[in-house]
């Protein structure tokens, strides 16, 4: 068995033979020797090896799948210009249409087949292109030899040098742009996955050594409950603390991947561990440490030596967060539109009946528990002084100001969170974002429930299934709390396209037909 588990699969395995353990880690001390000496001590800043320049918060960070998937259509709508363009110039009549398009389908079969699409982060461009020159060449004399069974020699030679050159270089020239932004991506820390370790453990020693080398991910942290008794810091990386200090640690927001090193054996301290950290709205995977050597290493590999085009996540995730951002856009802008004169006239009505801005932002939690900043009407007198936690609306409440109460009831408040919708902060349909430190009565929300921050797993929306079912404004009891989660939890479950769709039409008539909830 696989010695990586997703964390809904909850499974453990047993101890591999010691005489593997002990050649694993005679083959990492081997691979250890070529780090750089100033890889393998302490380190002194408690940054670590791994730490970019700036975080990136995972919403705003590029998915490798996505990436390569549009590289690959930049290549085939680039090969069918060129073809066009030569087929126009050449003038070779159907056959030239034949090359063009078998071409361009042979030839981005060919470039997938020899991991073209892959950009290794230790390959240089040179090697690249001399991959992308060999798959070429493989595609183009496919698609000859292909079409020469039905076309005559000289009609398809013609066709062919024609097409090929022009088709090459374009690639080519591709290639090197696909090259550049790619080096680009992973400086900043756009293209590289984020991860913390839970387990001061060997695997865990090993997985970092491995990433050193590979340098396909980030390993910003260890934490182990052991933290008194742990090292500062294991091959530079430091350890940053216990469980308790991760639930709660501010480097979670920009975090992809929690993985859990422990032993084998120690089940009862795995699943309470899994049970813990599944709070968490970050993805959950365990390597257990004490599998037989061939097992470990291949685990290793996998989270380790990640290439572009292998990055972690399913491709029906990928598919769908792209539509809905595309729908974001989309839906968003013509929204804008048609909102912008009624955005005007409510900040002008806003101005006239109570000083201060027309505009209110607060600080809320968006995606994977990243704090962000939400734009609202004001419907509230300016208070003087700024309260550390945050009381929710009550029936009659004396800080809603005239003007406050109509678009409250409206929701036109809602509307500037269309420009968090553009920028990618927020989704139009989603969990609503809450107030950090926001108050069920003398307790924090986020303590009520124990699945309260899955609903952090997907961008925060202005709307959502919770909302067309009733569950809109303030959640002032331990009941209401519950529900709304459950109702969010739900639909980060089941979201998909025409749901979204479903509640985007929905939204309107509910807010409409809803007279009880406090606004």
């Amino acid at each position: 068995m696989s010695s990586v588990v997703q964390f809904q699969r909850k499974e453990s395995s047993e101890t591999g033979p010691e005489s593997q353990t002990h050649a694993t880690d005679a083959r990492v001390a081997e691979r250890h020797a070529d780090l750089p000496p100033a890889e393998r001590g302490a380190s002194e800043d408690r940054r670590g090896p791994f730490r970019p320049k700036s975080l990136i918060p995972t919403r705003a960070r590029l998915q490798g799948r996505v990436v390569a998937r549009m590289f690959q259509a930049g290549d085939i709508v680039l090969l069918l210009v060129a073809g066009a363009i030569a087929h126009r110039i050449g003038a070779v009549g159907a056959v030239g249409l034949a090359v063009t398009c078998g071409g361009a389908l042979a030839v981005l079969l060919s470039l997938s087949l020899f991991r073209a699409y892959g950009f290794n982060r230790r390959e240089e461009l040179a090697h690249h292109l001399a991959r992308l020159t060999g798959a070429f060449a493989v595609g183009a004399g496919a698609t000859f030899a292909l079409l020469l069974s039905f076309t005559p020699m000289a009609t398809l030679g013609q066709a062919m040098a024609a097409w090929a050159p022009a088709a090459f270089a374009a690639t080519y020239g591709l290639h090197i742009v696909w090259w550049l932004c790619v080096r680009r991506w992973r400086a900043s820390g756009r293209l590289t996955p984020n991860i913390v370790v839970v387990g001061a453990t060997g695997a865990a020693e090993r997985l970092i050594v491995a990433t050193l080398l590979s340098r396909e991910a980030n390993i910003l942290g260890v934490f182990d409950d052991r933290a008194a008794r742990s090292p500062a810091g294991i091959r530079g990386v430091p350890v940053l603390g216990d469980t308790n200090a991760l639930l709660a640690h501010r480097i979670m927001p920009y975090v992809d991947r929690i993985v859990i090193t422990v032993p084998s054996q120690a089940r009862a301290r795995v699943g309470q561990m899994i049970e813990r950290l599944g709070v968490l709205p970050n993805e959950v995977s365990l390597l257990l440490d004490g599998e037989d050597a061939a097992h470990e290493a291949a685990a290793i590999s996998r989270i380790a030596d990640v290439p572009l085009a292998h990055i972690s996540g399913a491709p029906m995730d990928d598919r769908r967060a792209v539509a809905k951002r595309g729908q974001d856009l989309l839906v968003g802008l013509a929204a804008l539109a048609v909102a912008a004169p009624v955005m005007l006239l409510v900040a002008w009505a806003i101005k006239l009946d109570s000083p201060g801005p027309a505009l209110f932002r607060q600080r809320r939690h968006g995606f994977n528990n990243e704090e962000i900043v939400v734009w609202k009407f004001r419907s509230m007198r300016v208070q003087s002084a700024p309260q550390s936690k945050v009381r929710q609306t009550q029936a009659d409440d004396d800080r809603v100001t005239r003007v406050g109460r109509f678009i409250r009831k409206t929701s036109l408040d809602e509307l500037p969170q269309i420009f968090n919708v553009l920028t990618g902060e927020m989704s139009l349909v989603g969990p609503r974002p809450h107030p950090v430190g926001m108050m069920t009565g003398d307790i924090e929300s986020a303590r009520l429930v124990a699945e309260y921050a899955h609903r952090h797993r997907m961008k925060p929306g202005m709307t959502g299934w919770a909302a067309i079912h009733g569950s809109r404004g303030p959640v002032d009891t331990p009941e209401l709390v519950k529900r709304r989660v459950a109702l969010d939890v739900e639909y980060i479950e089941r979201q998909s396209f025409l749901l979204d769709l479903y509640i985007i039409v929905m939204t309107l008539p509910c807010l409409l037909g809803d007279r009880e909830n406090i606004r």
